[in-house]
Formats: structure tokens, sequence, C-alpha cells
């Protein structure tokens, strides 16, 4: 594995952002307005309801960490499809540039597009709103690290799924994260569930991510053994995606088609 082939792939990436303001604009935009959304709803439920102590710091800590964790799977998929749309990609895999190379760029890079869009946010949900994930303390960066390694996961699954399918498969990217939002438990207790789904969505990582921050905003305890575990099941998907990109790359490759990909 090459750093310098890494370096060049994520730069390039870089590039694409900097020099374009519609792209930085989109990536700042949409999380903003996430921000004054689930902001004012709240707000709303502050007054309405008893269920939270402090609903706005709730609501709006689950609606940021979810939102990490929607622009890291996004990031990661809308570079992939630039190659795509740029007809860029043939020349990608005709270079002699590792499969391994290829998702250690995109997941490095990835990141990047995640905060560019979302610190502008979080900055604004502070003298807004009163709210700072900050306050989750030193947690926060374990529930982090576990949210942007299911992120990349669910991107390398939707890639996979580019390759073994083409272009077509493009609007499941902004579907899956949607489809999981239910079984995550992100704005509710896992027991609002019934009882058989709740065996489906321990074995996700949100659940465990959004269970803790409500126990550390709510209860003002910690337990990490909710977020070593939301680590080590992140880890889990993040090697199964990987095992599934490279199998969906061998068979496109193989059956002939990476050549009319974007084509």
């Amino acid at each position: 594995m090459s750093f310098n082939r890494i370096y060049a792939l994520g730069l390039r990436h870089l590039y694409l952002i900097m020099n374009s303001f519609p792209r930085v604009l989109d990536l700042i935009y949409w999380p903003t307005v996430q921000i004054f959304l689930w902001g004012f709803i709240s707000k709303f439920f502050t007054i309405n309801s008893n269920y939270y102590s402090d609903t706005v710091g709730v609501i709006l800590t689950a609606a940021i960490l979810y939102d990490f964790l929607f622009r890291a799977s996004i990031s990661f998929n809308m570079m992939f499809l630039e190659e795509i749309w740029s007809r860029n990609f043939t020349n990608l895999f005709i270079a002699p540039i590792k499969v391994s190379e290829i998702i250690t760029s995109l997941t490095i890079t990835a990141i990047l597009r995640t905060l560019i869009g979302l610190v502008p946010a979080v900055l604004i949900a502070i003298p807004l709103f009163g709210v700072s994930v900050l306050s989750l303390g030193l947690p926060l960066l374990f529930l982090l690290v576990a949210l942007y390694l299911f992120g990349v996961s669910l991107g390398l699954l939707v890639t996979s799924g580019l390759l073994r399918f083409g272009p077509s498969f493009e609007n499941i990217a902004w579907a899956s994260l949607f489809f999981l939002a239910p079984l995550g438990c992100i704005y509710y207790p896992i027991e609002i569930l019934p009882s058989s789904l709740q065996i489906v969505a321990k074995g996700l990582p949100l659940v465990h991510i959004f269970e803790e921050m409500r126990n550390i905003l709510v209860v003002g305890e910690v337990v990490y053994q909710n977020i070593f575990k939301s680590i080590i099941i992140s880890i889990i998907y993040f090697l199964i995606g990987i095992l599934i990109f490279y199998t969906s790359y061998f068979g496109a490759k193989k059956r002939g088609t990476l050549m009319n990909m974007g084509e």
C-alpha cells in the first residue's frame, strides 16, 4: 500500500470540494437546516412534554450525531459516484492503484467532507439553542468513532452495489440510512420497538450509541460497556463491508462490467 497514491486520491477529491463553491455550500446547507429544524422541534417538546428534563439538549444532540453518521456514509458514496459521473472510473482501475488504497483514501477523505458540513452547524447550535455536543465529554470521541466506522461500512455496502449493479443502484445511497433510522432508536429508547424488532436493533451499533448518549445526558452516568460494544459491532460491519466490496470488485472485473461503468 502506497501512501503517495492514497494521498493523491484524497487530494483529488479535496480539490474538487475546495474549488467548487456549490459543493461547499451543499455540504454546509443540509446539516444547518437539520439543526434549525430539530432545534425548533425540540423547543416545542420542551414546552409540551416532561419526558426529558432537557428536551432540546437530548433531541438536538441525537440529531447532530445522526447527521454525522449520515454525512460520513453519504460522503463516502458521493466521492465514489464522482468518479462515475466524471467518467474517471475506468481510469481509476486501469491505473496501478490497489483496491485497498482506494478504500483507505475514501475512508480518510470522507471525514474531511463530513467535518466541513457539520462543524458550522454544531457551532450554530451553541448560541441559538444552548446545545453543545461537547457536553458529552470524552465519551463523545468514542461515539463518533463508532458512528464513523458504521457510516463508512454502509458506504462500502452501497459502493459494492454500484460495482455489482451499476449507477442505477445509486438511489440506495440515499435510502440506506433512512431505512435503518427507525431501528437505530435515535430519538427514542429501544423499549418503544416491538420485542421482535428489539432483537434486530441490538445487532446495530446505533442502538448502543444513542442509548449511551441519552444515558450520559439524562442520567449523568457513563457505561463504557455500551461504548465498547458499539465500537466492536461497527468494526465487524466495517470488515464485512470491505469483504463485500472486494467480492463485488472481483465479480465486476470477471464479468467485464468495470469498463462500462459510467457509460
